[in-house]
């Protein structure tokens, strides 16, 4: 016989016996007064005061762990030579360059002025002592520790907003709470701890913006979709893999408007011009206000450091000329053809150098080379640096002096030690089969045969028709006129027939930015020469908006330069798994060190659940390919979408702040993953509750804010928020489930725990360990010092 349909708005099991049944059949709201009679009010009471109380001692251990033993060691330690110097320049307002927005720099020098630092020391050394120079470096400190100790309360409230019960909250929280990786890179003067808090503020805000969004345009959606905004510009704002988190709240937000042109929402079909208001506020909330507040940063950046210094040399001359104090635009001096220059590169500050040595008749690998005389660079200014720039015409003998070079101009260049001019032709450059060979030849045959060959225009970097050319500030590319190359140097020395100089070649890509010179003098000028005189200097303007761009396009070019080989560099291959750490800090004289590295046992572990998640989804997924609804039968009604929805954002939130690195060529570290493991958290507390959940009945816990500010209005032990009832999480969990989850929380606690202790010594830098407490720490091989 035909079983009855099941009453509208109650899924009915397939599996249960009468009593199931029964509740099955009763009108949902009608079930909800029933379970809350069964209950009783102190149990809602009770469950509230669970996650107030969890909360708060979570917190305390957040701030205990983050803050103990601050002080040690009072030595600068590893990137604190970065981020402390870079503290010390605001507060001088010196400018410098740094491949990260300014946001969290910004809030270093903010700290440092609080307390009255004047940015005196400039953290040159790793070891260097902050007590002999009187450095507040408790205070500069103390600002990630906060940031770290409250992003642990962040991931906890997440999981109660996203409508998790205690237990797996706890475990969520206590798995970034014991974490060695976290707690580390949260006690020193570095950026990851702002990092993490921002993103981990970012998710918040999005859930509970999320949570509104059948109540949209009210005062409290708009809050907290703004908040969304404004924290996600603050983590792009403190570094650029804050993109990631954009891409994480940004697909959240396209399958929300993607559900929100269904037809067949449960809430009704909403018009396009609704749609377009949707669309528009989540346009201004997550993209337009937070590139705003970016761009506000900036200014204050521009704004502050208003003097010249060490990051000079990464900017134009014009914009150098916004700076007082530059030295390259107060010792600008024009030049004049048959000047004596001495030509550098603006990289490698090599010069451009010859001798009377010749390129071999064959190289290493079988090309043959024109054997004419070697150009090099050099990396010392002598006498073999000296070039007279010559006219492409020479001048009348009775006028000579007084021609300044132009921009534009085709010039010849005459080394004057081996009275031959420079020259570029179509033969292979001795390490780059692709560029052309430099070299020079003889007065007579540069003044006839080889005249085109020997001619070279100044370009000058963003320079103005006909502009003239200068020492210092005129950074120009010398194009070979008939070939159209560039010169262009590098950093690998050449072999000994050229003495380990650098090689000089003709680059075809133009427009590559390592092809820019300038000259650094004129020998051939007289002292007292009246062109020496100065004239006093006055503070050029430009516009934030031309300031912004270059300085973001030499971040760009310089944040992808970073490719060169580090000892402790990791990939992304290995983060998941913790093969290997970063030394941040040792002494020798009592066995102390610092090695950063996470707690092992928490980290495989939020691993080995996030392929358990990608199983059950999968598993889930061919279950109804065959016509079977495993999940909700066994779990009840709403696990899927819980899972997918809930659990399915914190997984995208891995991915997003993961995968991406394996896109990228540059220097990559283990803290790169911090964020990713602090998203593997929420998925490893969210399977928690899944798994243990042997008693399911079904329906969503009082969240933070509704417990906090109390608007909820009690019906028996239910709790209606925004006129939409809601139970406790032991309701609708069941006292077993709950048990079981409280059980799993205390074995995970404890293996987590006990991994963070273990690791203790090597987090905070004390005590010294003996060489069997080294070894009983290398666990997959880590490269631990004192190990013998």
């Amino acid at each position: 016989m035909a079983s009855p349909p099941p009453t509208p708005g109650v899924r009915q099991r397939k599996k249960g016996g009468a009593t199931k049944d029964a509740a099955a059949a009763v009108p949902q709201n009608e079930a909800l007064d029933m379970l809350a009679g069964a209950n009783g009010p102190a149990r809602a009471i009770s469950s509230q005061w669970d996650y107030k109380l969890a909360l708060t001692v979570i917190t305390a251990l957040a701030f205990a762990t983050r803050f103990y033993g601050i002080s040690h060691p009072d030595e600068v330690v590893f990137d604190e030579v970065h981020f402390g110097k870079f503290a010390s320049y605001y507060l001088q307002k010196t400018y410098f360059f740094d491949v990260h927005p300014p946001f969290g720099k910004l809030l270093f020098a903010l700290m440092g002025w609080l307390v009255g630092y004047d940015g005196h020391f400039l953290f040159d050394n790793i070891g260097d002592s902050y007590i002999d120079n009187r450095v507040p470096y408790v205070a500069f400190r103390a600002l990630p520790a906060l940031m770290g100790s409250l992003t642990v309360p962040t991931v906890f409230l997440i999981m109660w907003e996203s409508g998790y019960s205690v237990p797996a909250a706890v475990v969520a929280a206590g798995l970034v709470l014991f974490d060695n990786a976290h707690i580390g890179q949260t006690r020193l003067i570095l950026l990851d701890a702002t990092l993490v808090y921002a993103m981990s503020l970012s998710v918040l805000c999005y859930v509970r913006f999320y949570k509104l969004r059948h109540e949209p345009f009210g005062r409290k959606w708009w809050k907290w979709l703004l908040l969304t905004g404004v924290a996600l510009s603050c983590v792009i704002s403190t570094k650029y893999v804050g993109v990631f988190t954009f891409v994480t709240i940004g697909s959240a937000v396209a399958i929300d408007l993607w559900k929100l042109l269904d037809v067949h929402r449960p809430q009704g079909v909403i018009g396009l011009p609704e749609f377009g208001k949707h669309f528009l506020a989540r346009l201004v909330g997550l993209i337009v206000v937070p590139f705003f507040v970016y761009l506000f940063w900036f200014q204050v950046h521009f704004a502050i450091l208003s003097r010249s210094g060490p990051g000079d040399d990464f900017m134009s001359p014009e914009f150098q000329e916004t700076l007082s104090d530059n030295v390259m635009a107060m010792q600008s001096t024009g030049i004049d053809y048959y000047d004596t220059l001495v030509l550098r590169h603006k990289d490698t500050k090599t010069y451009l150098h010859s001798h009377p040595d010749r390129y071999p008749l064959r190289y290493d690998d079988g090309r043959v080379s024109s054997q004419g005389q070697q150009v090099t660079g050099y990396p010392y200014n002598d006498t073999n640096n000296h070039w007279q720039i010559l006219p492409q015409r020479a001048f009348a003998e009775d006028d000579v002096a007084g021609h300044r070079v132009l921009n534009g101009d085709l010039v010849q260049l005459r080394h004057l030690v081996t009275d031959s001019v420079l020259l570029s032709h179509d033969v292979a450059s001795p390490t780059f089969p692709t560029n052309q060979e430099f070299t020079t030849v003889s007065l007579e045959e540069a003044a006839g045969p080889r005249l085109n060959d020997s001619l070279f225009e100044i370009r000058i970097e963003h320079g103005k028709e006909r502009q003239e050319f200068k020492t210092m500030s005129g950074q120009f590319k010398l194009i070979h006129f008939p070939s159209r190359v560039a010169m262009w140097t590098h950093a690998e020395p050449l072999p000994e027939w050229a003495f380990k100089q650098q090689e000089i070649n003709g680059n075809k890509n133009v427009q590559q930015t390592s092809n820019v010179w300038f000259v650094e003098d004129i020998p051939s000028l007289a002292p007292d020469s009246p062109r020496r005189e100065r004239e006093e200097r006055k503070v050029k303007r430009l516009s934030f908006f031309i300031k912004y761009l270059e300085l973001q396009r030499a971040m760009f070019a310089h944040n992808n330069a970073l490719t060169s080989h580090h000892p402790y560099a990791s990939q992304p291959v290995q983060w998941p798994f913790l093969l290997r750490g970063v030394s941040f800090w040792t002494q020798n004289e009592t066995r102390q060190q610092i090695y950063f590295l996470g707690n092992p046992l928490g980290w495989w572990l939020t691993s080995s659940l996030l392929a358990v998640f990608l199983g059950i989804v999968g598993a889930d997924q061919l279950s109804q390919r065959r016509g079977i609804d495993a999940l909700e039968e066994l779990w009840g009604p709403g696990t899927r979408s819980r899972l997918y929805n809930s659990t399915g954002f914190f997984f995208l939130a891995w991915a997003s702040h993961y995968l991406p690195f394996f896109l990228m060529s540059r220097q990559l570290f283990l803290h790169h993953y911090l964020p990713a493991h602090l998203a593997s958290a929420l998925v490893t507390g969210a399977l928690v509750e899944f798994v243990f959940n042997v008693e399911p009945i079904g329906a969503d816990e009082p969240s933070y804010t509704a417990v906090a500010e109390g608007k909820g209005k009690r019906r028996g032990d239910a709790v209606a928020v925004a006129g939409r009832r809601s139970r406790a999480a032991g309701e609708r969990l069941g006292r077993q489930s709950l048990l079981a989850m409280w059980a799993a929380a205390a074995v995970v606690l404890a293996v987590v725990v006990g991994g963070w202790y273990h690791f203790l010594p090597l987090t905070y830098g004390k005590p010294g360990l003996s060489v069997e407490e080294v070894l009983a720490r290398k666990w997959l091989g880590y490269d631990l010092h004192f190990a013998k």
